[in-house]
């Protein structure tokens, strides 16, 4: 049972809207079905009403996400908790689809089943279970969201350094650039006021002193 791939699931969602920016993603059937994974069996179930649930759902995890990004830990837990409740997993042993290479019998390993009464709830569950999966493993501070505004995208950090602080290598790139042109400007800055300075200064000296 690949947990980190289920928690990815409320990365994703979590994703689907930028508030900062003033866009979402997650505005039709389609939309849904598209996060969900075309052709899937979860995404053969979605129906108009798990747009407005998705929507709901997502709101409240961008709250553990900022919760977590904002050192506020045990928050971030409860509100976890909450949606967990809301939500739980049906934990299932599976293989019959799959044999394994060397011994041809099933290769069994643990699912998390959907069985839930809707596609958001299948996919709310899931997500919640990996997401916890991780928070509880790596440490909430390994929940982020990332600083190259005005993204605000959230994150999981699985670095051995724990440095991650953005949620991918153009936000990095773009946020170092920055960073890069703001340095460049106030050194610019205090040349030209160092360079006015020393004009000054000679301009009030008195000609016999120079």
């Amino acid at each position: 049972m690949d947990l980190a791939y289920y928690a990815d699931l409320a990365v994703r969602l979590v994703n689907t809207e930028e508030p900062q920016r003033g866009t979402d993603a997650l505005t039709s059937v389609e939309a849904v079905r598209d996060l969900m994974g075309p052709g899937t069996h979860a995404a053969s179930r979605v129906t108009e009403a798990d747009v407005p649930r998705l929507r709901t759902v997502r709101t409240r995890l961008r709250g553990v996400f900022e919760a977590a990004d904002a050192g506020e830990e045990r928050r971030a837990v409860d509100l976890l908790n909450a949606l967990m409740l809301e939500f739980p997993v049906s934990p299932q042993i599976s293989g019959h689809d799959t044999l394994d290479d060397a011994t041809g019998r099933p290769d069994w390993h643990m699912h998390l089943a959907d069985q839930a009464v809707n596609a958001t709830a299948g996919y709310s569950a899931t997500a919640c279970m990996g997401l916890a999966f991780q928070l509880t493993t790596l440490g909430v501070d390994r929940l982020g969201i990332c600083e190259a505004a005005p993204c605000r995208n959230a994150y999981v950090d699985t670095s051995t350094n724990r440095s991650r602080r953005y949620c991918s290598d153009r936000c990095a790139t773009r946020a170092n650039v920055a960073a890069y042109r703001a340095r460049k400007r106030l050194e610019s800055e205090r040349s030209g006021r160092s360079g006015r300075t020393a004009e000054a200064a000679h301009e009030a000296t008195p000609a016999t002193e120079r």
